[in-house]
C-alpha cells in the first residue's frame, strides 16, 4: 500500500482523499487546522503547516511516503517540489515550481524567453516605485509577487493611489516585495482552466470562459469559469502551443496545471499565472462531468509514480460551469436564496461553507468564497447569461447591522 501525503485537509481536498483511498492508498494529511474536514477521512493527520518546507520535509521522511501532492494552492505545490525532489519522489522541478509561484520571477522568465509580457518591474521600496511609476504605461497593475488567490491586487491610473496600493499588496506578500504592471487589454474572456502533462507534453486541457467580479470590490477575482470555451480553435490551439513551450523550458514533467491566460486585441497570448496543481472551485469535478477525464485520479497517480501515458485530449460533452457562492458585504450570514426555477435547471451540486449566523466578509479574494457550485445549462448562450448575471438567481442574505456585536 502506498503511502500519500496530502497538504491540507480543506473541503476541496475532500474528493482528493476520498479518491486517494478508493485506489488503494494509505492517505496522510497535515496542516496546521486540526478541525479541516478532510482529516476525518485520512488514515492519519498531523499538525504541520504546509507553509514550513522543513517540517514537511521531515514528517515525509519519517513517515517513509511514496508520494505528496496538493490541491488548488500555490504555496503548498512549492512545498510538494521541495520535499519530493530531495526524497527522489514523482514531480517537477523545484526550481521551476519555484518561478511559476513567484510573480517577479516568472515574468522576467518569460520576457528572456521572448514570450508577449507586459512591462513590469518588481519592488520592495515605496519611495523607488513612486519615483519610477512615470516610466509604466497607464493603467497598471499592483500586485503582492507571492500572492494567490487575487488576494492583494489593484489597478490604478494615478501615482496618487500608489501608496495606499502598495501598502494593500504588501499586507498580502510574505516576502514584503510587490510588481507594477502594465495592464492588458483582453478579448473577451480572460481564459482559465486546467490541463496536465505526461512526461512534459501536454496531452490534455480544457479551457475556460473564466467569469471575472465586475463590482468595485476587487474586480480582478474569479466569480467562476464556464465551460467549453468559445475562443476560436486557431486561438485554443496557439494557446497550447504557448504552454507546451513553457513547459518544455521549466522541464516539466508528469502533472496537473491550472491556467490564467489572456488574449489581446491582437490575438497575442499572455500569461497571467500557471499554477502546477489543479485549479480549485470544483474545476476537476466539472472537468469530470464534460469530458469524462478524471483529472483528480491521474494526479494522484503522478504524485505516486504510476504510468499516465493512457491519458489523450477527450471532447466536450454539454455546458457547464462553477460559480464561487460570495456576498459584496461583510455581516452576519442569515441564508442563501435561489431562485426555484435556477434551482431545478441550473444546479448539479452545491457546499456552503458557511451556516446562518456566522460573520462573514466582503469578496475581496477567494479565500472570502462562502461556497461553491457546479451548473449546467442547455445552451452556451444561456451558460454566458447567467454566469455574468448570477445575481438575478442567487442572493446571499447578510445583516449588517450585527457585524461588529
Amino acid at each position: 500500500m502506498k503511502k500519500l501525503l496530502v497538504l491540507s485537509g480543506d473541503s476541496y481536498h475532500v474528493p482528493f482523499i476520498k479518491k486517494a483511498k478508493e485506489m488503494g492508498c494509505y492517505v496522510i494529511t497535515c496542516d496546521f487546522f486540526e478541525h479541516n474536514p478532510g482529516h476525518q477521512f485520512a488514515d492519519e493527520y498531523h499538525n504541520v503547516s504546509y507553509m514550513d518546507k522543513e517540517a514537511v520535509l521531515a514528517l515525509a521522511k519519517t513517515l517513509e511516503i511514496d508520494g505528496i501532492i496538493c490541491f488548488a494552492a500555490d504555496e503548498a505545490a512549492t512545498t510538494v517540489a521541495y520535499v519530493a525532489e530531495r526524497m527522489g519522489l514523482p514531480s517537477h522541478p523545484y526550481q521551476s515550481i519555484e518561478i511559476i509561484n513567484r510573480k517577479d520571477l516568472f515574468r522576467a522568465f518569460l520576457k528572456k524567453h521572448h514570450f508577449q509580457v507586459p512591462k513590469a518591474k518588481s519592488y520592495t521600496s515605496i519611495e523607488k516605485a513612486q519615483a519610477e511609476f512615470h516610466l509604466f504605461k497607464m493603467p497598471v497593475m499592483i500586485k503582492p509577487v507571492d500572492s494567490s488567490g487575487s488576494r492583494g491586487i489593484s489597478k490604478i491610473d494615478s501615482v496618487e493611489f500608489l501608496p495606499q496600493k502598495i501598502e494593500y499588496a504588501l499586507q498580502h506578500s510574505k516576502v514584503k516585495r510587490f510588481l507594477i504592471e502594465e495592464y492588458i487589454e483582453k478579448q473577451g474572456y480572460q481564459v482559465g482552466g486546467d490541463g496536465f502533462s505526461v512526461d512534459g507534453e501536454l496531452v490534455f486541457r480544457y479551457f475556460s470562459n473564466n467569469h471575472l467580479s465586475n463590482t468595485p470590490l476587487n474586480p480582478f477575482v474569479p466569480l467562476g469559469g464556464s465551460w467549453p470555451s468559445i475562443l476560436p480553435a486557431h486561438l485554443q490551439n496557439k494557446i497550447h502551443d504557448e504552454i507546451q513551450r513553457l513547459l518544455n523550458l521549466l522541464q516539466m514533467r508528469t502533472g496537473a496545471y491550472n491556467f490564467d491566460i489572456r488574449i489581446d486585441q491582437e490575438e497575442n497570448v499572455y500569461f497571467i499565472e500557471m499554477g502546477a496543481r489543479n485549479g480549485g472551485n470544483l474545476i476537476p469535478r466539472i472537468t469530470n462531468y464534460a469530458t469524462g477525464f478524471d483529472l483528480i485520479e491521474y494526479s494522484i497517480k503522478a504524485a505516486i509514480g504510476e504510468d499516465c501515458r493512457d491519458v489523450s485530449m477527450a471532447q466536450s460533452q454539454g455546458y457547464w460551469s462553477c460559480y464561487t457562492i460570495n456576498s459584496q458585504k461583510s455581516g452576519i450570514f442569515k441564508g442563501l436564496e435561489m431562485n426555484e426555477e435556477f434551482m431545478k435547471r441550473n444546479v448539479v451540486e452545491y457546499e456552503l461553507f458557511v451556516k446562518p449566523g456566522d460573520k462573514i466578509q466582503a469578496f475581496t479574494g477567494s479565500d472570502k468564497k462562502l461556497g461553491s457550485m457546479v451548473l449546467t445549462y442547455s445552451s452556451i448562450d444561456e451558460m454566458l447569461e447567467k454566469m455574468d448575471n448570477m445575481e438575478n438567481w442567487i442572493k446571499v442574505i447578510v445583516e449588517e447591522s450585527l457585524v461588529n456585536n
